[in-house]
């Protein structure tokens, strides 16, 4: 195997990975350990520093320890594209998926655990073809496969999802099963996009394993020849209509829509909830991903706050003022996402709070009750920030923010974000949240946006050698 055969294959399979995971996870990142000889150290892939503060922890696993240099004697029974499973190491915000065979001694990639993650496995799933892969293409020394598995790993998220639900359906009903999950898949996200009179699908879709189907108490169900077949789309959205707004299930045995119920679902059935625009799978009672236009994504659409909860550890507020602080802006926010319009918080932490242009109150609105959220929300609508003190009651909306230009703008962002960013150049101790009415979230402070993020871009030129776990933990 050549030396650019080899570098072409990881640098391929890790631009594969990281692209695909993007659009599954939103921004990702992704790193390779990887020793290719028995004698060989490891080598460290990280173009993006995502290992970056897990280094005692990988000199104790990797370094301090030799056990991954010695082969299990499973690796005699390996298929070439098989791997032996490794522990995942548990390093804190990363998941992980490694192994070995005769082939190859040791591979482990790694990516980050995004906050908003509706779960883990389709993303462990991902990283185990990409394991598989990379062992393949290094096991093939064929030029024609150098950059394969980047075009595989890139567009992998409905495969993803399919593992998963497959590898616990077998758990659970075990192996032989007559319902097949591509097609489910691909009737759920057909279905997701299809309107009625101008209106997006809403309630709730079930693929039962048709052996169990006959346990159900049905409300309503079809006779055999008369059934609604699956593949006829735009009927299936039509009966949908039947269960918005309802405990009621619309039942599918994978080929045909089979009736209606409220009974408890047997174990093993894959539940697709609509939601307009955006929907959310479950298997049993486990949420495996959400759904929209037309491709399965990894977020569980709740707002990600943790840049703002940092920032308000950081802060001289009690625990208990931050908590109430941290509870209402996730309250705002997700009513503010909900309804899909734009807003933007102003959270004042100096001890008395500032005036602000706009609309003050007679009295501050108390924000830790259920009628003063709820008005708040409401008033989120009206344009201009609500102005919210250190003490959890709200002063002022429709509040304007100015300033300075500075360098932190963005021409391609709104005025609402641009103001944000000069506001809080100009004044410490405030923080911003801009939410947009496309669900983007921003956290502003001090004219920066903590929520921000830098893409890589790889450099052009031949690819260095990456350095070993030795020599990577004395950079």
């Amino acid at each position: 195997m050549s030396s650019r055969y080899r570098k072409l294959c990881i640098y391929h399979t890790l631009d594969g990975l990281r692209e695909g995971l993007s659009h599954f996870s939103g921004p990702s990142r992704a790193a390779l350990l990887l020793s290719l000889h028995p004698d060989d150290p490891i080598h460290v892939l990280d173009p993006q520093y995502l290992m970056d503060g897990h280094q005692p922890k990988l000199r104790e696993l990797f370094m301090d320890k030799q056990d991954w240099k010695t082969p299990p004697p499973a690796h005699k029974t390996l298929r070439p594209y098989e791997l032996y499973p490794f522990p995942d190491p548990q390093l804190t915000g990363l998941l992980a998926f490694g192994g070995s065979n005769s082939d190859v001694p040791f591979l482990m990639w790694f990516t980050e655990e995004h906050p908003d993650l509706c779960s883990t496995g389709p993303t462990r799933c991902w990283l185990e073809h990409a394991a598989a892969q990379l062992v393949l293409d290094l096991a093939a020394s064929n030029d024609m496969r150098d950059s394969a598995s980047g075009f595989v790993l890139q567009s992998y998220a409905t495969h993803a999802v399919r593992d998963y639900i497959v590898d616990r359906r077998n758990d659970s009903v075990g192996i032989d099963t007559h319902l097949r999950v591509y097609p489910t898949l691909d009737a759920i996200l057909g279905i997701s996009h299809t309107r009625e009179e101008g209106a997006w699908p809403r309630g709730a879709l079930a693929f039962v394993e048709p052996v169990f189907l006959k346990h159900l108490d049905f409300l309503a169900s079809f006779p055999r020849m008369e059934q609604p077949s699956l593949a006829n789309l735009r009927h299936c959205r039509k009966l949908l209509q039947a269960v918005e707004d309802s405990h009621r299930v619309l039942v599918s045995d994978g080929k045909t829509i089979v009736g209606i119920t409220q009974d408890h679902l047997p174990p093993g059935s894959i539940l697709a909830e609509f939601q307009g625009r955006h929907g959310f799978l479950f298997l049993d009672d486990e949420i495996i991903c959400s759904f929209a236009d037309g491709a399965f994504q990894s977020t569980n659409r709740r707002a990600n706050l943790v840049q703002l909860e940092e920032a308000l550890l950081e802060s001289r507020l009690s625990y208990d003022t931050q908590h109430s602080l941290f509870r209402i802006v996730t309250d705002i926010v997700a009513c503010a996402q909900e309804r899909k319009h734009g807003c933007t918080l102003v959270l004042d932490l100096r001890p008395i709070s500032r005036n602000l242009a706009g609309q003050t109150l007679h009295s501050p609105l108390d924000l830790t009750s259920k009628d003063g959220i709820e008005l708040a929300c409401s008033l989120a609508k009206v344009d201009g920030a609500l102005h919210i003190g250190h003490d959890s009651n709200l002063y002022g909306f429709a509040c304007l923010l100015d300033g300075k230009a500075v360098p932190g703008e963005n021409r391609a962002r709104g005025a609402r974000y641009n103001s944000a960013v000069r506001f809080t150049a100009a004044n410490d101790d405030i923080i911003v949240i801009v939410v947009s009415s496309d669900r983007p979230v921003s956290i502003i402070q001090r004219g920066i946006e903590l929520t921000a993020r830098c893409s890589w871009t790889p450099l052009p030129g031949r690819a260095p050698e990456p350095p070993t776990l030795e020599e990577w933990l004395k950079l």
